[in-house]
């Protein structure tokens, strides 16, 4: 009789060392070659972890330095954001705690400012580098829509704003920090030609660009800049969402006369129920 074999798991992230009395339980867990909890706990930080997660390899102190600025930027878009009005959504409706962050992903995953958006214009950074001609030509030529059943064509450039009036201060303030702290090559051309693109597309500069811009001299990968944006915006969608879950809903934001009724008739009395013989 042939002893069953033990399951395979093939992945280059994580290797596990089982315990010696039970071997579905590890002893020690390596990521990328790293010990987990006898190497990086207590001496590397989130963000270095999470680097080495998405890259398998440690980042430079450049490279660390620029994704925890990125990481800090794009913590909680506000309670204007699409995905995080999602959350405050089933907050305030009183869905589960899951299902806003369910909520806030599936929003903000598209082509206004969300994930997608990310995806084609790292994808940009990656046809264009620092061309202005090739940029100029992208912008406006765009390739042909590729993933038509799933999402349908960008009706803007990528990362740029298609209802801004001009390049908003935290966008600016972002992008300059940024192309010091990373000293990449992308965010470096973009904060000098910033107003150029502006003219070409006709549009100001989004946070979704500087984001890209990034997430390019950070070399990922458009899907794994896709991932890592949605990721790195879900905690202002949580705080927001649990902030909206005790303030109710008479207190939801934008509402010009904040949702009083002006012939409130008052809780409706319990009534008898009837009964049909």
């Amino acid at each position: 009789m042939n002893e069953k074999q033990p399951e395979q798991i093939t992945t280059k992230i994580w290797r596990e060392t089982a315990e010696e009395d039970n071997p579905f339980a590890a002893s020690a867990c390596f990521c990328a070659g790293y010990d987990v909890y006898g190497d990086l706990l207590g001496k590397a930080t989130y963000i270095e972890y999470l680097y080495v997660l998405f890259k398998l390899e440690r980042p430079t102190s450049s490279q660390a330095k620029l994704l925890e600025g990125l990481a800090v930027a794009l913590a909680n878009p506000g309670p204007r954001d699409h995905s995080v009005r999602a959350a405050m959504c089933a907050g305030v409706g009183g869905s589960t705690h899951a299902s806003a962050l369910i909520g806030a992903l599936s929003v903000g995953a598209g082509n206004l400012g969300g994930g997608h958006e990310i995806l084609t214009a790292v994808q940009y950074w990656s046809a264009c580098g620092t061309d202005i001609s090739a940029w100029s030509r992208l912008i406006k030529e765009p390739p042909e829509h590729d993933h038509a059943d799933v999402w349908t064509a960008m009706e803007h450039p990528p990362g740029f704003d298609p209802n801004g009036v001009s390049c908003v201060t935290p966008v600016k303030q972002t992008l300059e920090y940024l192309a010091s702290a990373g000293q990449g090559a992308c965010l470096s051309w973009l904060l000098c030609n910033r107003k150029k693109l502006e003219e070409i597309a006709g549009l100001p500069l989004a946070m979704s660009g500087v984001a890209a811009a990034a997430m390019a001299d950070l070399e990922f990968s458009p899907e794994q800049a896709e991932m890592l944006y949605l990721l790195l915006r879900l905690p202002g969608a949580a705080v927001h969402s649990l902030e909206q879950e005790k303030l109710g809903w008479r207190k939801y934001p934008f509402f010009a006369d904040g949702l009083k009724l002006l012939n409130d008739p008052g809780p409706v009395a319990d009534e008898p129920s009837v009964v049909s013989p």
